[in-house]
C-alpha cells in the first residue's frame, strides 16, 4: 500500500465509505458526512491506496500538552481507520508512523490518542495513560452551592465562540487541547447534540457545555464537554444540570479534575442501589482509553521539575516506531543511548558514563513515568522498565506529579 497526503476532491468519497464501514458515521446522515468532510481537512491527513483507491486514512492535528506549567507541542492523532478490504495489510500502522515523524519534525514534542483497544499503538511507542472516569448521576440529586443563572442557548453556528473558549478553560497537568477551530465544527457536527453557556460584558463565551441526548424527553443526557476558567464557573455549568432535573433522569459527563462530584450530590449510594440495572443507572465507570508517547525526548525532560536533588543517570532507551517508518522519514525516533539530569532544566547527551546507574526503558514505559501515569517501581513491575533498586528509589522519589487529565477526547 502506498502512502500519499489526502486530496479532498479525490479521495472524500472513498473516506466517507471507510467511515460508514467503521460505524462511525450514518450513511443517510447529511450533517455527520458534511462534518467528516471538515474534519478531514482538519491538521495533516495522509492515506494509503490499494488498487487505486484510499483504503486507509490517518489524520493528526496540532495542540498542546500541559506538563505541570509547561505547555508543550503536542500531535493529536484524530483518526486511524481502514477499511474492510485492506485490513491486516500493516497499512495502518505505517501510515500512522509516517504522520508522526511529519509531526515531530514539525517541533511536536509529544503525541497522543485515543485507542480502540489496547496493543496495536504500543508497537508504535505509544502507552497506556490514566484512566478516564465518567460519572452518571440524577441532575436532581445535584446540591450545588451558587443561586441559578439563566444560560444562553448555543448550536452548531456557535462553533468559533465555543472552540475559544475551550482553548481558554482551565488546565490541569496532562491537559490537552487542539488547536485548529475546524476540530470543534467538526465534531460537533459528527455527534450532534445542543450546549449552554455563559458570556462575560465584552460578549466573551466565558464558559460553556455541549451535551446531546438520544432520547430528549427524559434522557440519558451526556454532556460531551464542558469547559470553564474557574471552579466558580463550572459551579454555573452545574446548576445549569441541576435545573435540568425535572426532565432527564440521568445525566453522564466526565469526573471533573480537581473536583469530586460525588460531593455535590445528595445521597449518592442510595441513587446507585436505587438504579442498579436500568436504563437510568447511576454510578462511576473509569477506563485509560487513552495513550501518548514522547516524541523529542530533550524537550520532554527539560520540562521535568524533580521532588529533591537533580537525577544523573544513563538512560538507553528502546523506541519501537523505527521498524514501521519508510527510510525517507524526517525522524527516525527516540532510541539510543543518552546521559541524562533529570530536573534543573534537564541535561541530555548522547553517550554513557559507566560511573552513573543506568535507566533500560521503552519509550512507552518513560512516556508513563514522566507524565506521572505510574511510578517507576511499578513500571518496572509490569512494563518494559529496569533499573537497580536504588535508582528506582530516586525516581519515585522525583517524580511526585499531580494524576495527568487529558479533559479533550479525540
Amino acid at each position: 500500500m502506498q502512502h500519499r497526503p489526502y486530496e479532498p476532491d479525490r479521495d472524500l468519497a472513498a473516506v466517507l465509505r471507510i467511515w460508514r464501514e467503521a460505524g462511525w458515521i450514518e450513511a443517510d446522515n447529511s450533517t455527520q458526512n458534511q462534518a467528516t468532510a471538515q474534519f478531514a481537512t482538519v491538521g495533516e491527513a495522509l492515506v494509503a491506496d490499494l488498487d487505486g483507491s484510499a483504503e486507509c486514512f490517518v489524520s493528526t492535528a496540532p495542540g498542546e500538552m500541559r506538563y505541570l506549567d509547561t505547555d508543550l507541542p503536542m500531535s493529536a492523532v484524530t483518526a486511524v481507520i481502514t477499511s474492510h478490504v485492506a485490513r491486516r495489510r500493516r497499512g495502518a500502522g505505517r501510515l500512522t508512523a509516517r504522520a508522526l515523524a511529519d509531526a515531530a519534525a514539525a517541533g511536536a514534542a509529544v503525541a497522543a490518542l485515543g485507542m480502540f483497544d489496547q496493543g496495536y499503538y504500543d508497537r508504535l511507542g505509544f502507552a497506556t495513560g490514566t484512566p478516564v472516569r465518567w460519572r452518571g448521576f440524577d441532575p436532581a440529586d445535584l446540591v450545588v452551592p451558587v443561586p441559578p443563572r439563566t444560560p444562553l442557548r448555543l448550536t452548531l453556528d456557535d462553533w468559533e465562540a465555543m472552540h475559544a473558549s475551550r482553548l481558554s478553560g482551565m488546565r490541569l497537568h496532562g491537559a490537552m487541547t487542539i488547536t485548529p477551530a475546524g476540530f470543534t465544527r467538526a465534531e460537533m457536527g459528527i455527534e450532534g447534540g445542543f450546549g449552554f453557556g455563559f458570556r462575560d460584558e465584552t460578549g466573551t463565551l466565558t464558559h460553556h457545555m455541549w451535551c446531546s441526548a438520544k432520547e430528549m424527553e427524559h434522557g440519558p443526557l451526556t454532556v460531551h464537554w464542558a469547559y470553564y476558567r474557574t471552579y466558580r464557573e463550572l459551579l454555573d455549568l452545574l446548576a445549569v444540570l441541576q435545573g435540568l432535573g425535572d426532565q432527564y433522569h440521568l445525566v453522564r459527563m466526565r469526573e471533573v479534575p480537581g473536583i469530586s462530584l460525588q460531593d455535590l450530590l445528595r445521597r449518592p449510594f442510595r441513587s446507585i442501589a436505587i438504579s442498579k440495572a436500568s436504563k437510568f443507572e447511576t454510578g462511576t465507570e473509569a477506563h485509560p482509553y487513552w495513550q501518548a508517547r514522547i516524541l523529542d525526548l530533550g524537550r520532554c525532560l527539560a520540562a521535568v521539575e524533580i521532588a529533591g536533588e537533580p537525577i544523573e543517570l544513563n538512560l538507553i532507551v528502546d523506541d519501537p516506531v523505527t521498524e514501521h517508518l519508510p527510510e525517507e522519514a524526517p525522524w527516525g525516533g527516540v532510541g539510543g543511548e543518552y546521559m541524562a539530569t533529570l530536573g534543573a532544566g534537564g541535561i541530555l547527551t548522547e553517550g554513557r558514563d559507566p560511573a552513573l546507574p543506568t535507566l533500560e526503558v521503552s519509550v512507552g514505559a518513560l512516556t508513563r513515568m514522566w507524565l506521572g501515569v505510574l511510578p517507576a517501581s511499578g513500571l518496572a513491575a509490569t512494563d518494559r522498565l529496569s533499573a537497580p533498586p536504588e535508582l528506582l528509589d530516586l525516581l519515585d522519589r522525583g517524580f511526585r506529579l499531580p494524576q495527568p487529565d487529558p479533559v479533550w477526547d479525540f
